[in-house]
This record gives structure tokens, C-alpha cells and sequence, in this order.
């Protein structure tokens, strides 16, 4: 279990949220790596999504790096990541946070200070991702979304356990037990992006700050 004082990761079986490579992140993401991990056909369907839930206002980027996926880049958006040069690659961001959600899951923002928040195929490397969950909660006004869009590509060493050995409809299910188990949220909700085009599939969950 992730944490046995915490009753919610014993819905999760042992080991689940192990990982091959359990050295510290801030060695492995220390190189900046300015490339794109999903194929344009899923960057695509990323920038849609976003355009299409009205991600617009003040909006935090969790796991960020170089790319937001935007299709035309919010009004405000703040992006939190682990490499700063990355970071400060990124043309569509105003702002920039240096911070392992892996070892601090707390964010240095007041309540309801986001109009929304995105996750892009990072989602698959939270090994607290209930805590991450609930502090994205904290710092969305009520109404806010939060979503999150994915794949089946990964860094194998640093992914969990339980998305490694699992599909992509489990992934779906993972993902949207996350939200359950956290928050609070309201409206939750799954997309496939990945339709009859070829390439990587995509796929989206998101819910509300209740």
C-alpha cells in the first residue's frame, strides 16, 4: 500500500504504486528532455479537449515541461514541473513552479486561486496521486475542472506498477478512482479521443471542483 495511515490506497492492491526505478525523480528528470512523448494526432486531440472544456482563465499545468498542448495558450497559465529549463521553454507559460509531486504533494497557491488545471500524460508517475488530487481540489474555485489526458506511452522505469501491468481501459478505470477517492469533485467524466485516426491512442478524464 502507498500509505497505511491513509485508509484510501488500501483499495489499491500491494505494490501497486512501486515503481523499477525507485531512486529519486529529481535524478532522472535532472536532463532537459525537450521532445514531445505523444504523436500530433494525440497533441491534437489534447488541444481540442482543453478548447472545448473552456480552459481560458488563470489555469496550472501540473507536470509540466516544454508543451502545454494548448491550442491557444490560456490567459494565465502557470506551469508546474521538475526541470527548469524546460519550464522556461515553454512559450505558452506566465509562470513556472520547480516542484516533485512525488516527494511534496502541497502547492504554494491559496484556495480557489485556478480557473482549471491540466494533467498530460504525466498521470501514469504519481505515486500520491490521491494527495495530488486533493490539492489540485484546494486550489480550483468551485466549478473549476481539472482534467487529465493520457496514453499508453511511458517512461517504463518510472511508471507504476499497477499502470504497467495493466491496459488501457484499466488505466481509464484508475484514473477516474482517483478523482472518486479524492477532491471533492462532481461530474465526472471520460473521453476517447483516439477515434479511427492511427497513432497513439488518447484518452481524458476529468471532473469539477465541487
Amino acid at each position: 500500500m502507498a500509505d497505511a495511515g491513509d485508509d484510501r490506497y488500501r483499495r489499491f492492491p500491494d505494490g501497486f504504486f512501486a515503481r523499477m526505478d525507485q531512486g529519486p525523480d529529481v535524478d532522472f528528470y535532472r536532463e532537459a528532455r525537450l521532445v514531445t512523448h505523444i504523436d500530433d494526432g494525440a497533441i491534437a486531440s489534447v488541444g481540442t479537449i482543453y478548447r472545448e472544456l473552456g480552459l481560458t482563465g488563470r489555469i496550472l499545468d501540473v507536470m509540466s515541461s516544454w508543451v502545454s498542448h494548448f491550442e491557444e495558450p490560456p490567459r494565465c497559465l502557470v506551469a508546474a514541473g521538475m526541470n527548469a529549463r524546460e519550464l522556461a521553454a515553454n512559450d505558452a507559460a506566465t509562470g513556472a513552479l520547480i516542484v516533485d509531486l512525488n516527494r511534496h504533494q502541497g502547492l504554494p497557491f491559496a484556495d480557489g486561486s485556478f480557473d482549471g488545471a491540466t494533467c498530460c500524460v504525466s498521470v501514469d508517475y504519481l505515486v500520491r496521486p490521491l494527495e495530488v488530487f486533493d490539492e489540485v481540489a484546494r486550489v480550483l474555485r468551485p466549478g473549476a475542472v481539472f482534467c487529465t489526458t493520457f496514453s499508453n506511452r511511458c517512461f517504463p522505469t518510472k511508471v507504476i506498477q499497477g499502470w504497467a501491468q495493466t491496459d488501457d481501459r484499466t488505466h481509464v478505470a484508475i484514473v477516474s478512482e482517483y478523482y472518486r477517492l479524492s477532491g471533492p469533485w462532481t461530474g465526472l467524466e471520460v473521453v476517447s479521443a483516439t477515434g479511427e485516426r492511427p497513432g497513439d491512442p488518447l484518452y481524458a478524464v476529468w471532473a469539477r471542483r465541487a
